[in-house]
């Protein structure tokens, strides 16, 4: 119950983390959907959503948090 619980609130902080690698919005929509995909693909099969099923979650959701995101919102070490 914990793990299926903290696994979302886990994987939204990673996608919000990451989700603004790249300079265009379709960088950081084509990067933010990459680590949702592979992050979905790993919380899902740890939660028993499924791996195809996490993927696809965390890949949509990770696009969508790239493609809003300005790369001046998050300070990646510049």
């Amino acid at each position: 119950m914990k793990r299926a619980f903290l696994a979302p609130i886990a994987l939204s902080a990673v996608l919000l983390a990451l989700g603004g690698c790249g300079y265009s919005p379709g960088q950081r929509a084509l990067s933010g959907g990459a680590i949702g995909a592979g992050t979905g693909a790993i919380v899902g099969a740890a939660t028993g959503i499924g791996p195809g099923t996490g993927a696809l979650i965390g890949g949509g959701a990770g696009a969508l948090t790239g493609a809003a995101t300005t790369h001046r919102q998050l300070n990646l070490g510049n």
